[in-house]
């Protein structure tokens, strides 16, 4: 039985946000704040923290920021899932068949599909815990490991899980202003990499297509 474009594209989110959280949820139940170990040395790390919610740990404006900091997330990820539901039917017929229209629209290129879905279920994986955790987990500190069946903050405020960390290398101390420093710094999570993957794709290789959008 052939699977219609749509729903591939279903499965491709669905699939991206289970990742996310079995590698959120594995870290949050098993290792206590700042606690980390190599995978790589001197390259890559596990590191365990957790910030507000916005991308690569940055804070956003205290409790009202991050109400709608939320709101504003949840939100973007309904127009989102508009969009695609929009660009998987343009080009098609009823039938399911491909037609080009008195306007000259052609069906959507697959990459710019697959591009939003790797955005969309980013956002979606982001949003999870924010709304969730802080309802099903005890906090984590730097000496207690999280459990489930804690409460932690009310709905909407819960603290995004971040693990990935790359010091690949520290700039020397002559380089104007970044001397000292690693080249990057920021610790991520899985739903950070899908946005950002989604995002550069798109600009690099599907811009033509936003452009006579």
């Amino acid at each position: 039985m052939k699977i219609s474009k749509g729903k591939r594209l279903l499965l491709l989110g669905v699939l991206l946000v289970v990742i996310d959280q079995v590698i959120k949820v594995l870290v949050k139940t098993n290792m206590t704040i700042g606690q980390h170990f190599s995978v790589i040395p001197d390259w890559f790390q596990i590191l365990f923290i957790e910030n507000e919610g916005m991308a690569f740990g940055m804070a956003f404006g205290g409790v009202v920021g991050k109400l709608l900091l939320s709101l504003f997330r949840i939100c973007l990820f309904g127009v989102l899932c508009w969009w695609i539901t929009k660009l998987v039917r343009k080009g098609y017929d009823s039938d399911g068949n491909k037609i080009l229209r008195k306007d000259g629209s052609r069906a959507v290129p697959a990459g710019v599909l697959i591009g939003l879905t790797l955005i969309t279920a980013g956002a979606f994986g982001n949003i999870v815990d924010s709304l969730f955790y802080g309802l099903v987990f005890s906090a984590s500190t730097p000496s207690a490991v999280a459990s489930f069946g804690g409460h932690y903050a009310p709905f909407l405020f819960g603290k995004v899980v971040d693990m990935f960390y790359f010091p690949l290398f520290t700039w020397p101390s002559w380089v104007p202003l970044l001397g000292g420093h690693i080249f990057f710094e920021p610790v991520f999570n899985f739903a950070d990499s899908c946005v950002t993957c989604g995002a550069i794709y798109l600009i690099l290789f599907q811009w033509k297509f936003f452009s006579r959008e």
